[in-house]
């Protein structure tokens, strides 16, 4: 498919304080894309907005999980800027660790977060991006792919929002808006060096078989989402080797299942006492915000 130039065009994107949200907004911004910054970190996204290659930029705060702040945060943005090209439904968190010790506060924030604020970004943009006849890119992961022991909350969330953007995907193609999934693996972002500070799950990472062991620099995965945005594309790799995994992906469930139970068995004696909150500043920033909402 032939590229669209991103001159002109108004992008909205999601857990744009940091990470992969915070380098895509950038990358936008230098193909002439005017943007609107969506996080829980007030201060990092100013900052964000300030270094912005394009400074007809903004930014709001706002829990993507929230149905009327999203929605007024669609509204503003379409008065600010007159109209929305493509939004990235980017935010997430991830917690790690086994399923029966986990934290269920935590447990049910890394659905709600990466699933159902999914859901809420794209019911708040829809009527803006049938308008414009636009672009929503839903990021997944490798996750969604093939499921992983000590990451039931992640992986459930990921899958989940792969199977929802292929069902929007057959609901609005008649309207003119698009849909795409991008898929990354390990992605040298703060939530990746997060998870990496607990050992057990480092150490299980690194066992993994190659390619998927490894952790991959942040900047040529985001360039492979900007040229997925240019082509509104359906499918997004961030790494090479991901689109392969598409024709194994039926095999991988039972795979995973019998490496899994020796990996864990392997590991038990070291399980107890595993943190089982939010990982990295990302989900240091959701517990902050939900806290002071709570206060």
């Amino acid at each position: 498919m032939s590229r669209v130039s991103l001159e002109g065009q108004v992008a909205v994107v999601t857990g744009a304080a940091r990470g992969v949200g915070e380098l895509l907004a950038r990358k936008l911004s230098a193909r002439g894309a005017r943007v609107a910054l969506v996080g829980l970190e007030e201060e990092a996204l100013k900052e964000v907005s300030g270094r912005l290659h394009h400074d007809d930029s903004a930014y709001w705060y706002a829990d993507v999980t929230d149905h009327e702040t999203m929605s007024r945060v669609a509204r503003e943005v379409k008065e600010r800027f007159g109209k929305v090209d493509i939004v990235v439904a980017n935010a997430g968190v991830a917690t790690g660790g086994p399923f029966a010790d986990s934290d269920p506060v935590a447990w049910r924030r890394v659905i709600e977060v990466n699933l159902i604020g999914s859901a809420v970004t794209a019911r708040a943009f829809l009527p803006v991006l049938t308008e414009s006849r636009g672009y929503l890119l839903q990021i997944a992961s490798l996750a969604a792919l093939t499921p992983a022991p000590m990451m039931t909350a992640y992986c459930a969330s990921k899958a989940g929002v792969e199977a929802y953007a292929h069902s929007l995907r057959a609901e609005v193609g008649y309207q003119g808006v698009r849909v795409g999934v991008a898929y990354l693996s390990w992605t040298d972002t703060d939530m990746v060096r997060g998870a990496d500070q607990d050992d057990v799950m480092r150490e299980l990472r690194q066992r993994l078989p190659w390619p998927s062991n490894k952790t991959y620099p942040l900047g040529p995965a985001v360039d492979r989402i900007v040229a997925g945005i240019e082509r509104r594309s359906a499918h997004v790799y961030g790494q090479w080797w991901l689109r392969g995994m598409q024709g194994v992906r039926g095999y991988l469930p039972a795979l995973i299942g019998t490496v899994g139970q020796r990996e864990m068995k392997r590991f038990a004696p070291r399980l107890r006492g595993m943190s089982s909150g939010l990982v990295g500043a990302g989900g240091a920033a959701d517990e902050a915000a939900r806290a002071t909402h709570r206060n």
